[in-house]
């Protein structure tokens, strides 16, 4: 996710493999095995919300199960004031005995579940659903999980702004980073879980639809047509994606024959199509800094809609069209905010953090590849970019907590984890840690760090072991402080960088500047 682009000239500031993914799950499993044995067995007991252990989203994710797929199957009525209908269909391996489940779902009316093909009583609890199949699952067990609901893009009186659907001016798209994909269809909402997704998805016939992966068929029945996508790499409840409008599908080819389509309005495609031209250059310029891209297509989504950011759905990140067509925006900067959500499909996306304490990670990586790529092909210096992050940093992790312990979303802003130290203070720990070890132990570094962790989960602490096994000494300290400490460390190489004293205030995430 980028936040609110916003052009200035000051220095240093921007314009706007299963087995693996269980290893990345471990911690948060084990923090939560204790709360399944006790809330999940006893179905007498009232439902209650549940979680995996995430320290900045409590109840997000559920234990005792993970999920292999999700099947989603929506109607959509023509209109964004009226629900969709939907049913999802959820198979998924138990991993705990349980005499009921909980799916994260919230802001939608269930009207039934069935758990292997039979009725099962279900209630809400906060904004868990909770399922209490006819006969108790045991630990191994294979599981279908079918859920009957809308899908309401309406937001409602405690779901204000927090994501799900996006209304657009001729339809809908999704927005579900970090925690609002269970506002759009049940399912387990944290990256640690992550599963293969089918998208049918039927619409009246002057819309088009696209989602996640690839096209499998459309049908078209009288006055509808449904469109099917599916993945081919699992993917973070959190990613997904569906774009209903009257769009164009404009379509291309990129390194290695990769299949690229692009998602604009019809009217706006002659008009943005040079910049929707950029994307072929700018995979293959990614491709030399990490490696081969990780999925089997890529797109752009341009939505004429205001969401306040940008957004690295997996295969087709979500953008504003604003940010194409203000010409405030200096081309240098709105490419390389193209490759901050093209880096992203490396880092987020591939490799997803194991929890949200992770998500530098993610941000850190992807505002690393836009600093390299407005150095390299907008003749814009990383070192001006970095001294003056490392001016701010002081003040960046007093008010929103060091790059890798993010202090929690503020009451009702649960985005608000996405502050200044995990973009530029997160990129800044990368730039030390490039001087530190020397650049081409760096480069190898993040072409492992992708490799290893392809369509899976990674931590902090994983980061960090990779990296002194590259550098060949262990630097666990060096990289603690720079990602955990109250205060900056001193930049090796540069001994006069001082943070800035007093240290900056920072604003809400939604008001940040300089980035979208």
């Amino acid at each position: 996710m980028l936040l609110n682009p916003r052009y200035r000239v000051t220095p240093g500031s921007t314009p706007r493999r299963r087995a693996a993914r269980r290893r990345g799950k471990a911690v948060l499993l084990a923090s939560a095995a204790s709360l399944c044995s006790l809330c999940l067995l006893g179905a007498a007991a009232p439902p209650v919300p549940l979680g995996v252990g995430d320290r900045l989203y409590p109840t997000l994710g559920n234990p005792g199960y993970d999920v292999a797929s999700y099947d989603l199957d929506l109607t959509y009525p023509g209109a964004d004031d009226k629900p969709l209908e939907a049913v999802t269909t959820i198979d998924a391996w138990a991993t705990a005995d349980l005499d009921r489940l909980n799916l994260d779902f919230a802001h939608g009316t269930v009207r039934s579940v069935e758990v292997d093909g039979v009725p099962a009583d279900f209630a809400g609890a906060g904004e868990d659903l909770v399922v209490t199949p006819v006969r108790p699952l045991r630990r191994g067990d294979w599981i279908r999980i079918t859920v009957r609901h809308t899908s309401d893009p309406r937001p409602g009186e405690d779901h204000k702004g927090d994501g799900g659907w996006v209304p657009t001016t001729d339809g809908l798209v999704m927005a579900n980073q970090a925690d609002a994909a269970h506002l759009v269809f049940p399912c387990n909402d944290h990256p640690s879980d992550k599963a293969m997704f089918t998208f049918r998805v039927t619409a009246p016939n002057a819309y088009t639809v696209v989602a996640n992966g690839l096209p499998t068929g459309s049908e078209r029945v009288g006055g509808n047509t449904t469109w099917t996508y599916r993945t081919q790499h699992p993917m973070a409840t959190e990613l997904a994606q569906v774009s209903i409008g009257r769009s164009a599908v404009p379509r291309r080819v990129g390194p290695h024959g990769l299949p690229l389509r692009d998602v604009v309005p019809s009217a706006d495609r002659r008009t943005l199509e040079p910049w929707l031209a950029r994307t072929p250059d700018q995979i293959a310029w990614m491709e030399g800094k990490v490696g081969r891209y990780p999925f089997e297509t890529y797109g752009v989504l341009m939505a004429n809609a205001t969401t306040g950011f940008e957004l690295e759905t997996q295969t087709l990140s979500l953008f504003e069209k604003q940010l194409f067509t203000d010409p405030a925006y200096p081309t240098w900067y709105v490419e390389s905010v193209m490759v901050h959500e093209l880096a992203h499909q490396w880092f987020g996306d591939s490799v997803s953090p194991g929890s949200w304490s992770d998500v530098w990670l993610n941000e850190g990586h992807a505002t690393w590849y836009e600093a390299l790529y407005a150095e390299e092909r907008g003749h814009q210096p990383m070192i001006d970019r970095m001294k003056a992050a490392y001016g701010a940093s002081d003040g960046w992790r007093a008010s929103g907590g060091p790059p890798a312990r993010p202090k929690e979303p503020e009451p009702g802003q649960k985005i608000s984890i996405f502050r200044p130290s995990v973009y530029d203070g997160a990129a800044l720990a990368l730039y030390a840690l490039r001087q530190e070890i020397g650049r081409p132990a760096f480069e190898r570094l993040e072409r492992i760090w992708v490799r290893d962790h392809r369509d899976a989960n990674a931590s902090t602490g994983d980061f960090i072991s990779l990296a002194s096994q590259v550098a060949g000494r262990d630097l666990g300290g060096f990289l603690h402080a720079w990602l955990y400490d109250v205060k900056t460390p001193p930049m090796p190489g540069h001994p006069d960088w001082k943070p800035a004293d007093p240290p900056r205030k920072e604003g809400k995430a939604a008001k940040r500047p300089a980035r979208g």
